[in-house]
């Protein structure tokens, strides 16, 4: 199992627009990604519900997770764009 701890870079949190964008990262990973917080249950990071019913805020703390091949780089792709709040999808998704 492969693990990145990650702050909310988005002010608003994983919300809304935010939401979008890290569920559309996630679809494009190419491998199944999980994420939680704090010690939360874990849900699919390719689902919308999922990522809203976390109610991860700005600042808080994130876990992205993953168990397939490839999960190191997905990981590190999926933390960047969170952790700085991106406001699009960058090309290397």
């Amino acid at each position: 199992m492969v693990e990145r701890r990650v702050t909310v870079g988005w002010a608003e949190g994983l919300h809304a627009r935010p939401a979008s964008i890290f569920v559309r990262a996630a679809s494009a990973a190419g491998v199944p990604v999980t994420v939680r917080k704090g010690e939360g249950n874990a849900v699919n990071a390719a689902s919308m519900l999922g990522v809203l019913g976390l109610g991860a805020e700005g600042g808080e703390e994130i876990v992205l997770a993953s168990e397939a091949d490839g999960a190191q780089e997905a990981l590190d792709r999926l933390a960047k764009l969170v952790s700085e709040g991106l406001e699009e999808l960058p090309e290397t998704v």
